[in-house]
């Protein structure tokens, strides 16, 4: 072999060596990109779903699954799938130690299986359902504090290559980020939950002051909720109307318990300082930083769309849509519901109530919305 040859074959062997180190490096900064992605959200769902693209992105594989643990039944369930048969796949359940990603589950290992035909742990139930091909799979455990919540699954990676020990390094990498996003985002949830049951505790403790509106917190949040689903809010909107629903009369906490529970209908000095309810609720509120975008909710959900409305006489669009809902739900549940000096109206009755006033009370968007969610059954 003459030194030509040596100096080729030397050459050669650098460039790939400097190929693969480069292909590494760009893996590394693609697994930090995906982890920043991953940790900036605390939405459940969105993190889901952003560990499956980051899953297939990484391993350069046709389909990512996330499988989560049910521990009261024992089993695997498919949370996200990408690919065409999403659907059918989210509908397959797996028992702890059935299949590979089951195996992975209960053992806490990882598994890579570029042959899985022969691969007694493979099941083959889900390419059945979904008529696809399994060439080869990796599959590592998503662990928090050592216990085992779930599988991350990467199935045929392109251009027919088999998945090596390489490929496990970084996907092992990737599944401890998504462990730490997927903890972070329930335990957010749990705060989140926590909030909204105190929310409630304080809004019915301030409705058992009067007995005339007992659940009427619980049916307007109930229906307010289930009108937005027909209008074009965005995801915060829709957080701050529940807490607004859950707390659009904490003002009554600064009403006389006389007025409150007078079975009489109110005069005009007494309808004077029931509205004050609002501004009291609004100053409140104030008091917590966290809540401060709630307070338009709360403040404006008196006020009419023709201006003959209260505390400031607001007009039309200068009206918060998040006040504008709870207008409506309000006002419905309000006739529907007995009071001391009135029956209730039925609930048709109202909805007329409702179209009549539509324009110069309340919102025509808002109302329509209510009137879609009454009719499909969800008021």
């Amino acid at each position: 072999m003459n030194n030509n040859t040596k100096i080729k074959e030397n050459l050669s062997g650098w460039t790939d060596r400097f190929k693969r180190l480069e292909e590494k490096v760009e893996r590394l900064s693609l697994l930090s990109q995906l982890g920043q992605i991953l940790n900036s959200t605390l939405d459940h769902k969105e993190v889901r779903r952003r560990a499956m693209e980051a899953a297939t992105q990484l391993m350069k594989a046709e389909v990512g699954s996330l499988l989560l643990i049910d521990e009261e039944k024992n089993q695997l369930f498919f949370e996200v799938a990408l690919g065409d048969k999403e659907e059918t796949i989210k509908k397959i359940t797996l028992n702890l130690g059935e299949g590979i990603a089951g195996w992975v589950a209960q053992k806490g290992e990882s598994l890579i299986i570029n042959d899985p035909e022969k691969d007694p742990r493979f099941f083959k139930g889900v390419d059945e359902k979904t008529e696809f091909k399994t060439r080869n799979i990796i599959c590592v455990p998503v662990k928090v504090k050592e216990r085992t919540i779930g599988v991350l699954e990467a199935i045929n990676k392109k251009e027919g290559e088999d998945f090596n020990e390489e490929d496990l390094v970084f996907f092992t990498s990737l599944s401890d980020q998504v462990a730490i996003a997927l903890d972070n985002a329930r335990l957010y949830q749990e705060l989140e939950e926590m909030f909204f049951q105190t929310a409630e505790s304080l809004a019915d403790a301030i409705e058992k002051r009067d007995p005339y509106t007992g659940g009427h917190t619980q049916r307007v949040t109930t229906y307010s909720l289930a009108t937005a689903k027909y209008l074009s809010l965005k995801p915060e909107e829709l957080k701050w109307l529940k807490i607004s629903a859950v707390l659009h009369d904490i003002g009554k906490i600064g009403i006389d318990d006389q007025i409150l529970r007078k079975t009489e209908r109110l005069n005009s000095d007494e309808f004077s300082e029931i509205k004050r309810h609002v501004n009291i609720g609004a100053e409140i509120i104030d008091h917590v930083k966290q809540l401060r975008s709630i307070i338009p909710g709360v403040k404006y959900h008196h006020e009419m769309i023709d201006g003959t409305g209260y505390p400031e006489g607001l007009k039309g669009e200068k009206i918060p849509i998040i006040a504008k809902i709870v207008s409506v739900t309000d006002t419905f549940d309000a006739m529907t519901t007995d009071r001391p000096y009135r029956k209730a109206l039925s609930k048709e009755m109202a909805i007329n109530e409702l179209r009549r006033c539509s324009g110069t009370q309340f919102d025509r968007e808002v109302v329509e919305a209510f009137i879609k969610a009454f009719e499909k059954g969800e008021i």
